[in-house]
Parts: structure tokens; C-alpha cells; sequence
């Protein structure tokens, strides 16, 4: 093995003259090479001490500081340089944290922050009351705003926003599953599902995405029942569809939950209820559905606005499979 120079980057063989007197000193016979062992201990003793550095300028209670990992400690930093960068100290109205507290408390929901290209800039305290875990927890899932979303809508999600990165103040909804504990999931039977409905700021002048935010609010939605759970006629609807989706039957529940008469509905699009950003979402699990294999395939559920009577749009989560020639959809109505 040819081992190189570091100052002229010859091998040694060939030029020994520019290397220190002590390096040319023949090495013992016993120990033909200096161990590396102590440098290695001590490069981590110094990252040891930076990662220490950073943790004690967090600005969380020593308790949390002690639980922290170092990989929870860089998660916390690297949001909080995103979050500086963004909103600059100086620039920042002071606000004591009690009033921080109590208006936290008054929301429906977390307060969501992201950068231009979706990286997780600031979530609100208030979070472990939606989702089970505090804010270092779910740093822990990934640094992304997809990093806790269902991976499933995770490709409408990226459309919606970059919807409203195109074009500033526009606002976007979309409702998807969050990842919550393992003691939530225990007691609710599954993850929960959000509404998360916000828009791009510009925080400055001339805009650019270094200066712009997407400004979101974090509403829960009730939870669903599960395939194995027993439904009530009042909660749900059901309807029937031909492979196109023009209703052909639909239970007399759905004036209840979308104020139209059964009449109405029948020979019209399930396409003409739908809010225009849900179309691809529905067209998915449409496609999903007619080109299953077979009658009873599924294609899992999707959460889609419809517009009510009342010209009011609602939420719906939508379980959907084909029988035979047509298309049955489960409705629960998400308040």
C-alpha cells in the first residue's frame, strides 16, 4: 500500500525530504504506526461538547433538555434556525408566554409553519393535545411536512401547496391522517385525522422563497369508524354509482347529512358535488376502484368536500369498491 505525503502529496517512497525530522525517524518495530484510537475519541468528546453547546441554548425546561437524544437535540436546532431565518428576532413583536399560552388554548387546533420548499419551520406547543406527541417527538418522524403525513396523499398534498406557493394568499385545505403515538393509536384504533387549511405569506418585500411561509392551522376532524366497526344509518350514507359515477340509488340518510332528496341526486355526477381541488384525490380512488380485479375491490378511503344543498361544502370520508357493474361508496360526514 503507497501511503502519501500530506504536505506535497507524493508518495513517501518517492520524497521524504519535505516532512518534519521527527516524522522521518524510523517507527519501533513493535509499533510500526500511531493509533488512531485516541484521535477518534477525541473528535467525539468535541462533537459531544458542541451538541451540549447547542442543547443549553434551546429554549425548553432543563427536564426536557436531560430526555433529549442527539438526534432530537439536531432536529430541535435545525427548526430553530429555519424558524430564525424566517422570522428574524428583530423583527418579531415581543410576546410574553403567557399570552402565548392562552391563546394557544383558545384555538381549535396547532399552529403549522412551513418553509418554501415544505420543511417544518414551527409547530405550536398544543400539538401533543391533537396528536400525543410533543413537538421533539414528532421532529423525530423526519423534518418534512410529509414526514408526518400518511404517505398516501402525500402526492395531492405536494400539489395543493405548491397551488398556493404559485400563487401567495391563495388558500388550501386538505384533510389527511397524522402520525400520532403508539398510545393514541391504542385507544382511537388508528392515527388522526387533520384539516389543514393555510396559505403562503410573503413576510417581506420583494417576495422570494427565503422570505415566504405557508401559514396553516391544524384542526382535528372526528375520527371515522374502521372496516370492523358497526355503523348506525345515522351516521353514514351510502350510495350507488355506475362506473362513470352518475348516482343510480342513495340512501334517504344523505338529506340529513347533504340536504338534497333522493330524486335530486339520482342521474347526476358524484363529480358535480365534489370541490374542484378534492377532483383528482376522487379520480384516484375512482380509477382505483373500476379497474380492480373483480366485484368487491376496494381502493381504501378518501377525505373529499362536497358541496351541500345549502351551497355550504362539507367533509366527507368515502370508502369505495365495485360491485359488478357499479360502484358503491360508504359516506361518514367529518364535523
Amino acid at each position: 500500500m503507497t501511503i502519501f505525503c500530506s504536505h506535497c502529496h507524493r508518495p513517501l517512497q518517492a520524497e521524504m525530504s519535505c516532512l518534519p525530522t521527527r516524522a522521518k525517524q524510523a517507527p519501533s518495530a513493535s509499533r510500526p504506526f500511531r493509533s488512531t484510537k485516541s484521535a477518534s475519541k477525541a473528535r467525539r468528546d468535541q462533537i459531544n461538547a458542541e451538541l451540549q453547546a447547542l442543547r443549553s441554548l434551546l429554549p425548553i425546561s432543563a427536564q426536557e433538555k436531560e430526555r433529549l437524544s442527539y438526534l432530537h437535540t439536531m432536529a430541535l436546532v435545525c427548526l430553530r434556525l429555519r424558524g430564525a431565518q424566517l422570522f428574524p428576532p428583530g423583527l418579531a413583536p415581543p410576546a410574553g408566554p403567557a399570552l402565548g399560552t392562552e391563546l394557544l388554548s383558545l384555538l381549535p387546533g396547532f399552529l403549522l409553519v412551513l418553509s418554501a420548499d415544505n420543511k417544518l419551520v414551527y409547530i405550536s406547543e398544543n400539538v401533543a393535545q391533537v396528536l400525543g406527541l410533543s413537538v421533539v417527538e414528532l421532529l423525530a418522524q423526519g423534518d418534512t411536512v410529509f414526514d408526518i403525513l400518511d404517505g398516501r396523499v402525500g402526492e395531492d398534498v405536494h400539489k395543493k401547496l405548491l397551488l398556493a406557493r404559485e400563487e401567495p394568499g391563495r388558500e388550501v385545505t386538505f384533510v389527511s391522517e397524522m402520525r400520532t403515538s403508539k398510545a393514541f393509536r391504542l385507544q382511537h384504533g388508528g392515527n388522526r385525522v387533520v384539516a389543514v387549511c393555510g396559505r403562503f405569506v410573503a413576510l417581506c418585500w420583494p417576495p422570494s422563497p427565503s422570505t415566504t411561509a405557508f401559514l396553516a392551522l391544524c384542526t382535528p376532524v372526528v375520527q371515522s369508524p374502521t372496516d370492523g366497526e358497526a355503523a348506525s344509518q345515522d351516521d353514514i350514507f351510502q350510495s350507488m354509482h355506475l362506473l362513470d359515477m352518475t348516482f343510480i340509488d342513495v340512501t334517504e340518510s344523505v338529506t340529513y347529512h347533504l340536504g338534497y332528496h333522493r330524486e335530486e341526486l339520482v342521474g347526476q355526477s358524484w363529480y358535480s358535488l365534489l370541490h374542484p381541488e378534492d377532483a383528482d384525490l376522487a379520480a384516484a380512488q375512482h380509477r382505483a376502484v373500476a379497474l380492480g380485479a373483480g366485484a368487491g375491490s376496494a381502493a381504501g378511503t378518501a377525505v373529499l368536500r362536497v358541496l351541500r344543498k345549502d351551497r355550504a361544502w362539507t367533509w366527507l370520508r368515502v370508502w369505495a369498491r365495485r360491485d359488478g357493474g357499479c360502484i358503491t361508496c360508504t359516506c361518514r360526514c367529518l364535523r
